[in-house]
């Protein structure tokens, strides 16, 4: 069975965070505030798999028609994305994949349509391309692909990435990512020949209860694994909301190894749930100014580890 018919790729993956550079042997692109898909794309067929193979079109019915635009059977690498006045907004995109009510996706799907941007192409009519170049896979992308206003290709620079991180920074996007013109593809494998600049760090993190430190102010717990044993890891409020944890099951345990000092009035709940913090980089210990920024379904609890322990 071949790639596209096993259905089982996964994305690639960015190794790592660091200063913005220049380089001759790099493309830089927009690093896109959405959720990273697979398309599979092929005559009368759409079927779009977020990093853990989970199908989304049912979420996102504004892309079934994403076939149009391919000339040939292909998986595309890429990200679903919802703009609100042309800027990537991961709350409306975030809040669309928890509705469960058909009626409301599709209300949402016409107040706020998502897209699909593709970067990479991994397969084309019947040929794995994860062994060619970058920028060969960028040109086989480009001839494959007609835009519309679901579907774009992801744009990139060669060489100049200092300027453009200094754009994103002056228009608060979220960064950029930096690519080795002839990387391989690694599915589902972290390399450094992906690497990228942000504003912002972020991370997941387990949600492991909560206090309501107001009438609509909510301070989220927030852990990680060690191995098996879930660590604390601090609080977060900003954009924390009613909203945000009533998507949460309580319980009357406290999932952590231990109560943190300060935590012995809180909400327990069951540590099930994902959720994306931002933070200022560049900190050693406790997260500096730390947002919410929604929850994640496409990463399990348990990946998320402590890299160091």
């Amino acid at each position: 069975m071949d790639l596209f018919d096993a259905r089982g790729a996964s994305p690639m993956l960015i190794a790592r965070q660091c200063e913005a550079f220049d380089s001759a042997d790099y493309i830089y692109e927009l690093k896109m505030d959405g959720f990273r898909c697979l398309a599979y794309l092929e005559p009368g067929m759409v079927d779009l798999r977020n990093k853990r193979n989970i199908k989304m079109l049912e979420k996102f019915p504004e892309l079934t028609k994403l076939h149009q635009a391919v000339r040939r059977r292909c998986i595309l690498d890429g990200e679903i994305v919802v703009l609100t006045n042309g800027v990537p907004d991961f709350y409306r995109l975030q809040k669309r994949t928890l509705l469960t009510d058909r009626f409301k996706i599709q209300m949402e799907a016409s107040r706020f349509p998502a897209s699909f941007v593709a970067f990479d192409s991994i397969y084309l009519d019947g040929q794995d391309l994860c062994w060619e170049p970058l920028i060969k896979r960028k040109e086989r992308l480009s001839e494959n692909l007609k835009e519309s206003d679901r579907i774009a290709v992801s744009r990139y620079i060669e060489g100049k990435g200092m300027a453009l991180y200094q754009a994103a920074e002056e228009r608060e996007l979220e960064g950029v990512v930096a690519k080795r013109k002839d990387s391989l593809y690694y599915p589902g494998k972290r390399t450094k020949d992906w690497v990228k600049f942000k504003r912002m760090t972020d991370e997941e993190f387990i949600a492991a209860g909560y206090i309501r430190k107001g009438l609509h102010t909510y301070s989220l717990i927030i852990a990680k694994y060690r191995e098996d044993v879930l660590v604390y890891k601090g609080h977060v409020t900003s954009g924390v909301t009613k909203e945000t944890v009533g998507f949460l099951t309580v319980t009357k345990k406290c999932p952590l190894s231990a109560v943190p000092a300060g935590n012995e009035h809180a909400v327990w709940v069951k540590p099930d749930q994902v959720c994306r913090i931002e933070y200022m980089p560049n900190t050693k210990g406790a997260l500096r100014q730390p947002v919410f920024r929604g929850f994640r379904d496409d990463i399990l609890p348990r990946k998320v580890q402590m890299e160091n322990f």
